[in-house]
Order: structure tokens, then sequence, then C-alpha cells
């Protein structure tokens, strides 16, 4: 901690403080459009829970004060991890990956099981799904992968297969769980990722049709989720039944029209729409705010994910390449869950769990993603710390030329 906060701190009051350097030190339209979100979530996961915790907690801000805490918790992660290098995720990116590995293996031997599901460590009052941090962790690993073997993965069909053969572990792991949403956005950001370094088209395709035809697999041989899906097809064949989070979501999106309800006014939210405050809160922003409300956040969402990508794009123009398979890989991961999100609420995809970014109730899925969001910020702040370095060493080689013609004008 002490070695990371001396790296970053200098740095940033030299970079801040540079009368050479016109440019702030940190993305100020980023942290902007992450707060904004963040402001959105609380608003909307205070207005989707009450009904529910006025019921259980006899508190109708229970899960307000909750996400409350949560999103302090996230800003002190988030700063945590401003203070650390690039050079040391990629240096530990390997470690990091054992203990992803670690962290799904002791969900199954110790988590706690809630509604079928066993995601979920218990660490004193606090929870946490480990689905989230293995997400992370492992696209650390594989942006160090493809920097470590970037010619074997563009020219050999072993370089490209090790990824996955890491990929089909954890997978594993987590459809023990069952985690099936956290696999397909894993899988979706994988085949981005290598898409991205320059696999061969014909290696990627194969990776992707083999990819569809495994979830295809998944869903036959599960009967859960095989009614998912007969219910996704046809929701209203048993509104009261395997259809029924769907016929209420549907209506919540019906009834918010143009502006929506207003805010508050939601009627799903009264205990007809189960997880309405977690991963069916879009639902609730339609039905309250209606289209008006949802291009808003999708919009937010949309910047964030544009960001990322265009900040990869810098790197690899500085000749950064695991910073910007790291800023890619967020991006990817953000716009995928979203799209996954928004789509099982809206009736598009079969139902999955999994937040709204930055959004939804979910303590370890908000801390995680503002990490992420802290390491886009560390990744840009390098960048603009490198480019304020070259100008200043530019100007002091310009200075004694500058010297010597005043000199000779004198004489």
């Amino acid at each position: 901690m002490n070695m990371a906060r001396s790296s970053f701190l200098p740095e940033l009051f030299s970079l801040k403080h540079d009368a050479s350097s016109a440019q702030r030190p940190y993305d100020l339209g980023l942290l902007i459009t992450v707060f904004a979100l963040m402001t959105v979530g609380l608003v909307m996961v205070t207005s989707a829970s009450m009904p529910v915790a006025a019921r259980l907690f006899d508190n109708p801000f229970h899960f307000s004060i909750r996400h409350c805490i949560y999103i302090i918790l996230s800003g002190m992660a988030a700063m945590f991890t401003l203070m650390i290098p690039m050079s040391w995720w990629q240096r530990t990116n390997a470690y990091l990956l054992l203990i992803a590995i670690g962290l799904l293996v002791a969900v199954l031997l110790v988590g706690r099981t809630v509604n079928g599901s066993t995601r979920w460590l218990a660490i004193g009052p606090i929870t946490v799904q480990a689905a989230e941090p293995a997400k992370l962790f492992f696209f650390c690993y594989l942006s160090g992968y493809l920097v470590r073997r970037f010619e074997q993965v563009t020219e050999s069909l072993k370089g490209f297969i090790k990824p996955l053969i890491v990929f089909f572990v954890l997978a594993i792991l987590l459809l023990l769980q069952p985690d099936l949403g956290t696999v397909i956005v894993m899988f979706a950001t994988t085949v981005g990722l290598l898409f991205l370094a320059g696999a061969r088209l014909w290696q990627f395709f194969g990776l992707a049709f083999a990819g569809i035809a495994a979830v295809v697999a998944l869903i036959v041989f599960e009967e859960y989720r095989m009614k998912r899906v007969t219910a996704f097809l046809d929701p209203w064949a048993d509104p009261f039944g395997t259809g029924y989070q769907l016929t209420q979501s549907l209506m919540a999106y019906g009834r918010g029209g143009w502006f929506g309800q207003g805010l508050g006014n939601s009627l799903q939210k009264l205990e007809y729409l189960p997880e309405a405050h977690t991963d069916f809160i879009m639902s609730i922003i339609a039905e309250e705010l209606g289209l008006f409300g949802v291009t808003c956040v999708l919009a937010l969402l949309l910047i964030i994910v544009v960001k990322a990508l265009r900040l990869g794009n810098k790197c690899l123009q500085e000749t950064k390449p695991y910073e910007a398979f790291m800023a890619y890989s967020i991006g990817i991961w953000i716009s995928f869950q979203t799209a996954v999100n928004v789509g099982a609420s809206a009736g598009v995809l079969p139902t999955k769990g999994l937040t709204l970014p930055l959004v939804s109730a979910g303590g370890s899925s908000l801390i995680i993603m503002s990490v992420a969001i802290a390491i886009l910020l560390r990744i840009d702040f390098e960048l603009r710390l490198a480019d304020t370095q070259v100008l200043a060493s530019k100007r002091k080689k310009r200075k004694p030329a500058k010297v010597k013609k005043v000199v000779a004008d004198e004489q």
C-alpha cells in the first residue's frame, strides 16, 4: 500500500501542478458518467426495494442503506486501485488467476446457498459473490497471456487453445454453482479479446460456434434452464408459472411509455416483480422513467464502453499492449453484461442472474465494477503522465539552442 501510494501521489501532483501541462491528470468525463450512473442506481434501488424491505425488515430503507454502504466501499476500493501501477497487474496476473480459482473452489466447499445456487462466501456481515472478482482476475490473466504469447496466438493453434483451457476450468467451477450467465459474459469477452489480438478468422468462428453449441447443450440438458428458455419464447403460455417474472417485467415496460409513470409510482415493485431492485431494475426504470429514462441509462453505459475502447486504441498506439487489452476487456465486459441484463428484462434474451453495471443492487458487482473503472482511470493517467513527460523533455532540449542564439545575437 505504501509503495503504491508513493508511486502514484507524487506523479499525480507533479502532473497536476506542472505549468507546461494544460490537461487534467484524469478523465473527468468518465468520472462524471460513473457518478451519474451510481446516483441513478441509488435512487432506483431505493424506489424499487422499499416495499419488499418494509415487509422483510420493517424498514423501507434497508436495501437503500446497504447500497449506500457498498457505494462507500466501492469508492475506497477504487481509490486504492488508483494507487496501483499497471505494471503490478501485469506482473501478478498469474497469481490473480490462482486467487480466482481458489475463490470459486471455496464457494463450492463453504459457500452460502440462496435460491438453489451456491455463489456467495460469507465473510462476517459481508457476502462476496466469488464470480465477480473471478471475472476481473481472469481478464487480467488473459491480457497478460496475449502480451506474452502474442505470436503464438496469432500464428499457431496451440497458443490459441491455451487460454481456452484456463477458461474451461473456470467455466466448470462456475457451472457447478450454477452460474451460466457469468460463463457467457466471460466467454464473450474472451472471444472479443482473441479477435482484437489478431486470431485467425477460422479459429475465431470455430470458437464462436463451439461456444454457442456448448451453451445450447447446457440449456437442453438442464431442466430449469430449459424452462427459462420456453418461458422466454412464450411467457404468456404460463403467466403465473414459468413465465411469471418475464410477464411482470414486460408489464412494467408497457406501463412506462415514453416518460414513465413518475419516480416512485411503479406498481410492479409492489412485490409483483421478483428481484426488482437487482436483476430487473431496468424494468422499474422503464416503468417509472419511461423510454427516456432507459435511453439515458444506456447512453451513460455506452459512454463508458466507448471511452474504454478508445483508451485501448490509444494504448496500442503508445505501445502499451497489456493496458490496451485490459481496457478492451473492461469495455467488452460492461457492454455484454448490460446487453444480457437489459435483454433478459425486456424479453429479448432468456432470464440470467446478471446485474446492471453500476446501477443494480449487489455489493460484489458494484465494488468489482468500481475497481474496473479505477483501472481505466489509472491507464488513462499513466498515458497522460507519459505525454506530459515527453513534452517536458522536448522543451528542455529546446532551451539550450535558444540560449546560444541569444548569446550570438548579443555578440
